[in-house]
């Protein structure tokens, strides 16, 4: 035989064998439609760590019998893992589809726009308005024409500002389109399809999404009202496999509030090194704290990535400024995505972000304290159990009866807007979560309403 029939028949060999891979990999998600259809009918979560576990060590066996790379075995793995996991979960969506704070605000305001008047608890927007500085800043902009492209990471000053605020070099500082968007960058940029993040939930739902979006898969350590949302840290480290690549943290916690003492927070980072993890501190609410708070960067690990935003400090949620500080190969890659999506952020808000710099906002502070324990007074009145919150916006209490969704529902029908806990994590149903960023007097006709509907469902 030729070289070139040899080349065929190889070619051809090729094409049977992955014809055959597409054909079992059909087979394999339509029995994994039916455990699902078994699973729901006995109430049995869609996720079973265990049986999850003992195919992997399976797969590894076969991998270092048949002499293929354990990576790359673990990621066409959790491929299919994933997309058992959605199957599955589809099935319960068409039942009832979940909703998330996002989701009601898009509701909320579509209401609003037939002319419905709604209260606002659903949404982490402080209502009060940014440093007047800003304002002049953006006057002066369009007065001297500083409005084009910039550098990719952002203008050096902002950079500098930063830089200095974090007590780290500019060059480890990027500029990114919100807090959203350097999550996103992070994500997409450090992990490829089939490798595994870890969450703690409850969570804001983007770092799933982020994940999705690339085909990487998320691994969730739930935490409990029972345990104060205090993270398990010893199953932490049995999560711990090939497949994983970063854990994410966000604290003050979205949307419970929670803070981490120092002494978990340094075992997380041990844990990352042990590993060789990634390590992304969501810290947008870092400044709305009521006990001592530690940012990642004070351990000194040169994987972390720290993400944090201009729209809660400074109240410029429609501004659209946000920054990722890590080590320069961590912000180049990050830099990379957002060259290609949206080359920089436009210059007159970078430049209002810089000027709002120059103020602390501890006024915002004062007074979201001042909310927060508004809301938390009301909701004592009301014989609700939640998580004092040790800092961001938000208190998370637990309904006493029924779910999130039949709540939220019946309260926008009523004019008000609040969050359903299920947004936070699937083991949420029993919780909602309500945000203080309203004056006192709208806080409390809102909670008025809430708690007349809660006794009529009683």
């Amino acid at each position: 035989m030729g070289k070139n029939d040899e080349l065929e028949s190889l070619r051809h060999q090729v094409s049977d064998i992955t014809a055959q891979i597409i054909r079992n990999v059909h087979r394999r998600m339509e029995l994994a439609k039916q455990i699902g259809e078994i699973k729901s009918s006995l109430g049995i979560d869609v996720k079973d760590e265990k049986v999850e576990q003992e195919i992997r060590l399976r797969v590894l066996s076969l991998a270092d019998e048949i002499g293929m790379g354990r990576d790359f075995a673990l990621q066409l793995l959790n491929v299919l893992l994933e997309e058992s996991e959605q199957a599955q979960v589809q099935k319960r969506l068409q039942k009832g589809q979940r909703q998330t704070h996002l989701g009601i605000f898009m509701k909320a305001k579509q209401l609003e726009a037939s002319g419905k008047r709604i209260i606002h608890m659903e949404i982490g927007e402080p209502d009060y308005p940014p440093p007047a500085r800003v304002g002049e800043s953006l006057a002066d902009s369009f007065r001297l024409r500083q409005y084009h492209y910039t550098d990719t990471r952002g203008i050096p000053k902002l950079r500098d500002a930063i830089a200095e605020k974090e007590g780290v070099s500019e060059d480890e500082v990027v500029v990114t389109p919100g807090g959203r968007f350097a999550v996103f960058s992070a994500i997409t940029s450090l992990l490829k399809a089939g490798q595994e993040l870890i969450v703690i939930e409850p969570a804001w739902p983007a770092y799933k999404q982020c994940a999705d979006f690339i085909g990487a898969r998320t691994k969730v350590l739930r935490t409990t009202f029972a345990n104060k949302w205090t993270p398990d840290l010893q199953q932490l480290e049995e999560m711990m496999n090939p497949s994983t690549k970063m854990i994410v943290l966000n604290y003050p916690n979205n949307p419970t509030g929670k803070i981490l003492d120092g002494k978990r927070l340094e075992r997380i980072v041990s844990v990352a090194k042990d590993n060789g993890l990634y390590l992304l501190s969501d810290e947008v609410y870092a400044d709305y704290t009521l006990k001592k708070f530690a940012s990642i960067h004070e351990y000194g690990y040169d994987k972390s990535i720290l993400v944090s935003s201009f729209s809660k400090r400074y109240a410029m949620t429609g501004f659209r400024v946000g920054y990722a500080v890590a080590n320069n190969d961590i912000i180049a890659k990050i830099a990379s995505v957002q060259a290609i999506g949206i080359t920089s952020v436009a210059e007159p808000m970078q430049r209002a972000a810089l000027a709002a710099m120059s103020e602390y906002p501890s006024e915002n502070v004062r007074m979201m304290k001042k909310r927060l324990d508004f809301v938390c007074g009301k909701l004592k009145e009301m014989s609700l159990r939640f998580v004092e919150p040790e800092g961001a916006m938000y208190v998370y209490p637990e309904l006493p009866r029924g779910e999130d969704i039949e709540l939220v529902e019946k309260l926008l029908k009523k004019g008000v807007a609040i969050a359903p806990g299920s947004g936070f994590g699937d083991y949420y149903r029993q919780f909602v979560r309500i945000s203080a960023c309203q004056p006192e007097k709208i806080l409390e006709k809102g909670l008025t309403i809430m708690a007349s509907v809660m006794k009529e469902q009683a």
